[in-house]
């Protein structure tokens, strides 16, 4: 059984740090994109950063390039989300995902409806 675990959520204060977590487990997801979501209520899940299999390709969405970095260790079938300088407006709950296909592939999906496992998700919660 395929699962993938965020961790490193909660409380923060604006302008403070968090890393984010997924562990996966279940299947290997070496060489294949992973990526970072989020939804907040009432709003559609979208895209907030995303990894080639490799790691050599990254995309970030406008409200948090700069401000995060996406890393991977293939090694341990993990995913991380470093964000920085948070901000309200980062409330939400962010989701880990992986996708069964584009295995060392250069291209690199940032729909949701292209990733095929999700977590459970992990609430950040931004205060001013």
């Amino acid at each position: 059984q395929v699962q993938l675990v965020e961790s490193g959520g909660g409380l923060v204060q604006a302008g403070g740090s968090l890393t984010l977590s997924c562990a996966a487990s279940g299947r290997s997801f070496s060489g294949y994109p992973m990526a970072w979501f989020r939804q907040a209520p009432g709003k559609e899940r979208n895209i907030v950063a995303a990894i080639t299999g490799g790691g050599s390709r990254t995309y970030y969405a406008d409200f948090v390039k700069v401000r995060s970095t996406i890393s991977r260790d293939n090694a341990k079938n993990t995913v991380l989300l470093q964000m920085n300088s948070l901000r309200p407006e980062d409330t939400a709950v962010y989701y880990c995902a992986a996708d069964r296909e584009n295995y060392y592939s250069p291209y690199l999906p940032v729909g949701p409806y292209e990733y095929d496992y999700w977590g459970q998700g992990t609430q950040v919660t931004v205060s001013s």
